[in-house]
């Protein structure tokens, strides 16, 4: 059986073109990986029309233990989601039927799970909606395979960190915020409001020491841990989002203050 697993994975490599410069090197050892340590398999979804990418990518992701379901446009992603939640989405922008960015907002109309947006332009416009809209992160086409893996896996890490036992309930600023990272929960005088993994990460960071002054680099080390290749601007990015999603419930909050050169600070009330 084993050998049979190796064989199928050897030819399917052989037929794949090369992507970004490299081929796809699929792990053998994925077919010696026992029931046991195979147990939980995080589901990735991938959503692009292009059928080379589809198959690439998930040749990729399946060797490196995750459960993957790839849909050819927007349209069938969502409707897909409803039955089958994945945990972690990777969305092109350019698709028929659906494009990406209108499948991310429906998405975050019900949905905090971590999505990574695929562009293959070069204009900023393009990264500055997908942060707007609420991706976690977007990475360049053509792109590395194991970039994106790597984005991958600090996502998920993030995710489970978020909803891990050590994390605790923030209240603060005469307790009109209230955040229960466990279960995902941020609400403003009582109102919810839907944040993504990375804004949860960042106004937690925040909210859990009013008063102090938080550099974008102590920010991003608590939204993305060690990763460690974003650019500080993502960062204003995120804030201004937050800020948007505050003001939407409330149109006087204003908690979060820009210290110009020095950082960010969540106010005390």
């Amino acid at each position: 059986m084993t050998a049979q697993l190796i064989t199928t994975v050897a030819t399917r490599q052989e037929i794949l073109p090369y992507f970004s410069g490299f081929k796809i090197h699929a792990r053998r050892h994925l077919a010696a990986v026992s029931c046991t340590e195979r147990t939980f398999m995080p589901t990735i979804a991938l959503v692009d029309d292009d059928r080379n990418i589809l198959t690439s990518v998930s040749i990729a992701l399946e060797a490196e233990n995750y459960r993957v379901t790839t849909y050819s446009d927007g349209f069938s992603a969502l409707q897909g989601f409803k039955t089958s939640p994945p945990d972690l989405a990777i969305l092109d922008i350019k698709m028929p039927r659906m494009d990406g960015m209108e499948l991310l907002r429906r998405l975050r109309e019900k949905s905090n799970m971590p999505v990574i947006v695929l562009t293959s332009k070069e204009d900023e416009a393009d990264e500055l909606c997908s942060f707007k809209v609420g991706a976690d992160d977007f990475i360049r086409k053509p792109f590395s395979q194991r970039l994106l893996i790597e984005r991958i896996k600090v996502l998920l890490r993030r995710a489970m960190l978020e909803t891990g036992p050590s994390s605790g309930e923030v209240k603060s600023s005469a307790d009109n915020l209230y955040m229960d990272p466990e279960g995902h929960v941020c609400t403003w005088k009582g109102k919810p409001i839907t944040l993504t993994v990375t804004e949860f990460l960042i106004l937690q960071a925040l909210a859990s020491r009013p008063g102090v002054v938080k550099s974008r680099r102590a920010l991003m080390d608590a939204a993305y841990h060690e990763q460690g290749c974003v650019d500080e601007r993502t960062m204003d990015k995120h804030i201004k989002r937050v800020r948007r999603k505050f003001s939407a419930v409330d149109d006087r909050c204003d908690v979060i203050e820009t210290l110009y050169g020095v950082g960010y600070r969540f106010k005390e009330i």
